[in-house]
């Protein structure tokens, strides 16, 4: 079975016999518009192994034009190493870009860029505000040009994990959320289907005019605490995939990025409040 998407400004082709796989990206991909032409990007296959883990505790294989990255996954895993397998495709060659680890949304004109480390909240934060209004860029990579700071929305299904699945279902329970894999290396995951908006803007690009580092803590209070533009450049370039290999035109895009934009950090709990404070604080530059 084979399936060619345009996502962003990405082409990915995939090819697999796994009737999960197929079935999830019919369901979280199916607004996406199809790859034109014979040339893609990125050529991934899953399949399942030709010896005896074909049947005993069965697994899947991922590669991409030929490369495997990865160990082999349970075969109960197979959409969830899709997205992770595509996740690694993007940070890993697409260097035309600067890519930055974050969740990305907009709303009237105004980027947000939310960088953020495991645990951080970024996913569940990125979810209801998409589920506020918010269009989806990306809950996993800023994907910027290092010259123009044009930001290329990517959208895909947003993941969440272990008990942000819950907070999203109850928070926002007209988003899609897709099947739940227990046990995975990250814990229980699922993917929410992104926005049709969001799709059909896919090539609508926006320049950051927010950069906020957000952290869940449990009883907090929101609070918005302004950065200096030293510490700013410094934490956002350790969120950067590829800042290394950019260079000098790194630091000069970094160092653009915190002339033009505002940052913070934020501290939250409450998903009804933080957006409220989010909507009023990027509405007022």
């Amino acid at each position: 079975m084979h399936r060619s998407l345009q996502v962003g400004p990405f082409t990915v082709s995939v090819d697999t016999p796994i009737t999960q796989v197929i079935d999830n990206i019919d369901r979280h991909y199916a607004d996406h518009p199809l790859a034109k032409g014979d040339f893609c990007d990125f050529h991934l296959n899953l399949e399942r192994p030709r010896n005896l883990r074909r049947w005993v505790r069965p697994q899947v294989h991922f590669s991409v034009d030929g490369h495997t990255p990865f160990t082999p996954l349970p075969l109960s895993q197979s959409y969830a190493l899709f997205e992770w397998g595509l996740n690694w495709c993007f940070s890993v060659h697409m260097h035309r870009y600067l890519l930055i680890h974050s969740a990305v949304v907009e709303r009237n004109g105004k980027l947000l860029i939310l960088p953020g480390t495991p645990g951080a909240g970024k996913s569940t934060l990125c979810a209801a505000l998409v589920s506020r209004g918010w269009r989806l860029f990306s809950d996993e990579i800023a994907v910027i040009d290092p010259v123009t700071l044009q930001t290329q929305p990517v959208p895909r299904p947003i993941n969440i994990k272990n008990q942000s699945i819950d907070v999203i279902r109850d928070f926002a329970p007209h988003l899609e959320i897709g099947e739940i894999v227990q046990d995975t290396t990250k814990g229980t995951v699922a993917h929410v289907t992104p926005p049709l908006d969001s799709i059909r803007r896919q090539q609508e690009m926006a320049i950051p005019a927010w950069v906020i580092f957000p952290k869940y803590t449990p009883g907090s209070t929101t609070r918005l605490s302004p950065m200096q533009g030293d510490q700013a450049l410094l934490t956002l370039a350790s969120n950067a995939f590829n800042y290394h290999i950019h260079g000098a035109r790194g630091f000069a895009c970094l160092s653009e990025i915190v002339a033009q934009a505002n940052f913070a950090r934020l501290a939250y709990s409450d998903l009804d409040d933080v957006i409220r404070t989010l909507d009023r604080t990027v509405a007022e530059i």
